[in-house]
Order: structure tokens, then C-alpha cells, then sequence
């Protein structure tokens, strides 16, 4: 059986790095992007089962790329985790209204993100 595949979405490369480590320990494929408009472009092409996306971002915000994903038929329906420090309620909200799935406070442990993943794609 086919690996799922998870877009991780993230400007700081050590949340990369290290969300990176725990997600291939745990089974699945990672793609990467490190703005807005390069998850866009990652997600229409590599069609991830899952998007893990920052919010705050250079050239694109997390909240913008989400409405995006959630506006093109061909990601439309990937399910999205929003990972952030920007746990405003106004945020959170926002994001919940445009589609994102849940949201993850950092910073966070491993469990906390694996079972988020888990909770969204089997």
C-alpha cells in the first residue's frame, strides 16, 4: 500500500526540519513548501492527502493559501491543519470558516501532531 502524502507548509526551517523527522518516522511521504504560493503550486501538482500549513508566511499568508486551496476544485477537498503561534480567536476562526480542518497551537510535540494527522487521513 501506497504511503499517504502530506504537504507541510512552513517558513522556519526548523519546524521543517523537525516536523519533517517525525512525519517519515511515522510512515509518510513529505512534501515541502516554505510560502503560500509554493504549497499552492505543490498541492495541485503532488495532490498530498493532507496539508499541514503555517499561517504566517512571507508572499502568502497561510490564511490567503487556504482560501485558495479551498477555492480550486483540485484541492478542494484535501483536508488542511492550520500549525501556528497565532492562536487569536479571530484566526482561528477565520480559518475554520474558510475550511481548514483543525488547528495546532506550536509550539507542540509529536504525539499532538501525529495524532492530528492520524485523526484526518488513515
Amino acid at each position: 500500500m501506497a504511503k499517504k502524502k502530506i504537504l507541510l507548509v512552513d517558513d522556519e526551517e526548523d519546524i521543517i526540519k523537525m516536523n519533517m523527522v517525525r512525519l517519515i518516522d511515522s510512515d509518510y511521504d513529505v512534501i515541502l513548501a516554505t510560502d503560500g504560493k509554493d504549497a499552492l503550486k505543490k498541492a495541485e501538482s503532488q495532490h498530498p492527502d493532507l496539508i499541514l500549513l503555517d499561517v504566517m508566511m512571507p508572499c502568502m499568508d497561510g490564511l490567503k493559501a487556504l482560501a485558495a486551496l479551498k477555492e480550486n476544485p483540485e484541492t478542494l477537498s484535501i483536508p488542511v491543519i492550520m500549525l501556528t503561534a497565532l492562536v487569536e480567536d479571530a484566526v482561528v476562526n477565520k480559518a475554520k470558516l474558510i475550511g481548514a480542518v483543525d488547528f495546532i497551537e506550536k509550539p507542540f510535540n509529536a504525539e499532538m501532531l501525529i495524532e492530528a494527522v492520524k485523526k484526518y487521513i488513515s
